[in-house]
């Protein structure tokens, strides 16, 4: 795994703090549960964002703090291993073990999508999406975030390919056409807020047919 395909510094040490969403702290959790190597760095922005936070005046918590906080230590995949599993995918990492999952739902030729029952915030929430050998999604953009982490299989893009436990951080700038490139299914985990945009006349034509 190469260094732009982990997670990037500001949502390790969101993470860390437990400020990030909770549907992309699942993701992130998925990520760390695959690059155990991850963790090194994980410690070290824990270790950073200790000391910067001691040099901050301190503010009184929010409303849902608490709520926040339960949506965060669920999403952690620290002790996934004790609890049993909540869904019919005993090969998920750990994180994953322990959502209950929605029916599979087709998107497109060879690409299914599958709902996590998990934390959610506003529209983003986390989904798994699984890709035949040799299809690929259709060509899109993002309304906002998608992190995606590979579970099984591989995928590329124009220029970048991605193995199991690589992240992809996209957003609304991105455009790109997901295509699996390995000769087993594709896998991924997917914090997506919003839904994917569909560019060009073809592409708004088939938009309401095409939900994740």
């Amino acid at each position: 795994m190469s260094a732009r395909h982990a997670v990037s510094d500001d949502r390790l040490i969101a993470y860390a703090a437990g400020t990030l969403s909770p549907p992309e702290a699942v993701v992130v959790a998925t990520h760390l549960a695959l690059r155990p190597r991850s963790e090194d760095v994980l410690r070290a922005l824990t270790h950073v964002a200790g000391d910067a936070l001691e040099d901050l005046a301190p503010e009184p918590l929010s409303a849902d703090a608490l709520d926040q906080a339960l949506a965060r230590a669920e999403a952690d995949g620290g002790e996934a291993e004790a609890l049993p599993p909540l869904n019919d995918m005993p090969e998920l990492p750990a994180p994953l073990r322990r959502y209950a999952l929605g029916p599979w739902r087709w998107m497109g030729p060879g690409v299914r999508v599958r709902d996590v029952l998990g934390p959610r915030d506003g529209d983003c929430r986390v989904i798994l999406l699984k890709i035949e050998p040799g299809r690929s999604t259709p060509r899109h953009t993002h309304g906002g975030v998608e992190v995606t982490c590979v579970l099984s299989g591989a995928y590329a893009t124009d220029d970048e390919r991605f193995d199991v436990g690589d992240i992809e951080e996209a957003d609304d700038h991105t455009l790109h056409q997901p295509r699996v490139v390995s000769s087993e299914a594709c896998l991924c985990v997917a914090a997506l807020d919003g839904q994917i945009l569909l560019p060009g006349l073809l592409g708004r034509l088939m938009q309401p047919f095409v939900r994740l």
